[in-house]
């Protein structure tokens, strides 16, 4: 029995030695895999002061960087085993859930009735349901997001203005704030690189950045939380980048056919212990992480062949890395809309790009009442006509367009995309402010993306270097005549302050 007890002891020993040094190895290889970016580093033209050596330096870790607390990461084994588990729903417990949006009952709200028994509210200064959720404040999720004292993605900033420092609020959805198990999102690249900047020019001025995006929201969040969060802090320059949440093609197709019923590939069965416990050790565990990846991206095949032509051509397609086939639709265009040279000023723009124009329009008067001024972005969509992808490396995207935004063809998007980048442009040039063609530089680079939006860490700070390209010369102009650094600032109330809440319920019981 000694023997047989000391085998085991040692047998344990060696597989935790061995994971650990695993371990080790992984969270190396992390640091020094060469970055997808570097291939494209050469074609982004440099401002001026800029050094193309900063590009691999990262920012410093976050001072409030906490570990996840124990009953946080209880809240993600609850979302777990509910399973409900699609799209955000492991982040949205640590959202702070706009009570007006929420209404007086959670167990009649569409989507939170499906979280498993609680969550945060709170209650908005003007008694709005924009912004539909703020983010905890000062938090270390579980999954890897850390907030300030505002709920912003990023680290501590005074709320008051200090001298000799410039301010610069990033302001956005899914693509601004990045994904919350990213390191950093691409405004802390871009905060990094500017300090670096000016520190390279013995410029005698700080950069401050605030991250004030949040996936899943539209134009009316945004302008919101412009109004509410962020012309408080009184920033110099507020950069919009967003221009997919409300990028509906239904807009243009009155006779849209139906979407198809179901992923064309085989559904995944319920997840196993295995396969949940990897994922609760990957918000602590590199090598988890890897196996995690793994298995989501080997773990789906396509559709077993049906006989009908059409699901083959599917699956062949599928198998190729090709679009899938769409069923025949009409674009119909608004009449007499110059496609190349729009009327922003018309209600029917594409798109909803009438409602984004108008909120942008209320985004910009708020930051010239609170002394700064706007800069629009242009967007950026991986798709192309004809395009052809790696149907296992890149099979997210693939998913993404073919599934996500279903039956839409590639052709379509993207000459929407162009159309949304130009309405953009136009109304950027009309309100005089700074219009950032991120979108034209950024490069159509499949193993920089996640899906057709988001980035990879590294398409992350590739377009992070891209930004701080475009808005070097925004600074060196106001360098130049100086209104930046200002000397005094704007006299504006303080953010309001938000408490969230606990709320618990039980929609079973409801339901019995």
């Amino acid at each position: 029995m000694a023997i047989v007890l000391k085998n085991t002891l040692l047998i344990l020993l060696s597989v935790v030695l061995c994971t650990a040094a695993a371990e080790g190895v992984v969270r190396w290889l992390d640091a020094e895999a060469p970055s997808d970016a570097l291939r494209h580093l050469g074609e982004i033209p440099l401002a001026e002061g800029v050094q193309r050596a900063w590009f691999s330096e990262n920012p410093a870790p976050l001072p409030n960087r906490q570990p996840a607390k124990p009953e946080d990461i209880e809240l993600i084994r609850r979302v777990e085993a509910s399973g409900v588990t699609e799209g955000t729903r492991r982040s949205d417990m640590f959202k702070a859930w706009n009570s007006v949006f929420v209404g007086p009952d959670p167990c009649k709200h569409f989507y939170l009735k499906d979280a498993p028994g609680q969550i945060y509210i709170y209650d908005p200064p003007d008694g709005a349901r924009w912004p539909r959720f703020r983010f905890l404040p000062n938090k270390t999720t579980p999954i890897g997001l850390v907030t300030n004292e505002y709920g912003f993605r990023g680290p501590p900033v005074a709320a008051a203005r200090q001298p000799k420092t410039i301010r610069i609020a990033f302001i956005g959805a899914s693509t601004t704030v990045s994904s919350h198990n990213f390191l950093y999102s691409y405004p802390e690249h871009v905060g990094y690189w500017l300090n670096r900047w000016a520190a390279a020019k013995k410029l005698d001025l700080r950069f401050e950045v605030l991250n004030a995006g949040r996936e899943s929201i539209a134009s009316p969040d945004i302008a919101a939380i412009m109004k509410n969060e962020v012309a408080p802090l009184a920033p110099d320059l507020v950069v919009y980048y967003e221009g997919a949440n409300q990028f509906y093609l239904s807009t243009v197709v009155p006779d849209l056919p139906p979407r198809p019923p179901g992923l064309q590939i085989m559904s995944r069965p319920e997840p196993s212990l295995l396969e949940r416990t990897v994922v609760n050790l990957g918000y602590t565990f590199a090598l988890a992480r890897r196996l995690e990846n793994l298995l989501a991206q080997y773990g789906s095949a396509p559709a077993e062949k049906s006989g009908a032509a059409q699901a083959d051509a599917t699956t062949r397609a599928i198998a190729e890395g090709r679009e899938w086939p769409k069923p025949d639709y009409k674009l119909v265009w608004p009449k007499e809309l110059d496609e190349k040279d729009p009327d922003i000023a018309r209600g029917d723009l594409p798109v909803n790009l009438s409602t984004i124009l108008a909120d942008l329009g209320r985004i910009d008067a708020t930051t010239q009442k609170a002394g700064g001024e706007l800069a629009i972005a242009s967007f950026k969509w991986l798709v192309a006509d004809g395009m052809v992808l790696d149907p296992v490396r890149h099979r997210l995207i693939l998913e993404y367009l073919n599934y996500g935004y279903a039956p839409f063809r590639y052709r379509d998007l993207e000459r929407l995309a162009l159309f949304q980048n130009r309405v953009l442009e136009k109304f950027a040039k009309s309100h005089h402010v700074d219009f950032l063609d991120v979108a034209k530089l950024m490069p159509s680079d499949p193993d920089l993306f996640v899906d057709a939006i988001h980035g990879t860490p590294e398409g992350e700070r590739l377009r992070a270097w891209i930004v701080l390209q475009l808005l070097v010369p925004v600074v060196d102009r106001h360098l130049a005549d100086g209104t930046w650094p200002k000397k005094s600032f704007p006299q504006v109330a303080p953010p309001a302050p938000y408490a969230p809440r606990v709320v618990t319920f039980d929609c079973h019981r409801k339901n019995d």
